[in-house]
């Protein structure tokens, strides 16, 4: 199962890149059209992505100093809280992330050719439960190092 689901990873990592390339975005870090996408597509918190990627705090904020630097991502301070700074997409970071959407949706477009819908819905399920599976134990991991110190 892991070789599976690491091939059906690359799979989607390859078309997403080919896609970032042909709209001219070859200086993305690695991770950042991961954190992009999430972003700008599916409107999820930075936190929240950085939490998925299992990096450092050091190794997130470098990724986040790099997407701003290469005008990804902005800055801005709030105007409610000057002391509050939020991340955000810029305009160049919005089209790399439609870009990534695109290599993601030739993937899926290709797999609904392939197999019947109660089979991607199965394979979705399946998905899902897994990555559940993963959180729980992560939390409950958590929970036991918190105990034990």
């Amino acid at each position: 199962m892991p070789a599976l689901l690491r091939g059906a990873r690359e799979t989607y990592r390859r078309e997403i890149k080919r896609s970032l390339l042909a709209g001219g975005f070859t200086d993305l870090p690695r991770n950042g059209a991961f954190v992009l996408g999430g972003m700008a597509n599916l409107g999820v918190p930075l936190y929240r992505l950085v939490r998925q990627l299992g990096v450092t705090k050091q190794a997130a904020s470098q990724l986040i100093d790099t997407l701003v630097e290469r005008g990804y991502l902005e800055r801005v301070t709030d105007p409610g809280d000057r002391r509050r700074i939020s991340v955000r997409p810029t305009e160049r970071g919005k089209q790399a992330a439609r870009r990534v959407r695109a290599g993601v949706v030739s993937i899926d477009t290709e797999l609904e050719k392939r197999l019947p819908q109660a089979d991607l819905e199965k394979l979705r399920t399946g998905l899902i439960t897994l990555v559940d599976l993963g959180y729980e134990r992560l939390r409950d991991e958590r929970s036991r190092s918190r105990v034990s110190k």
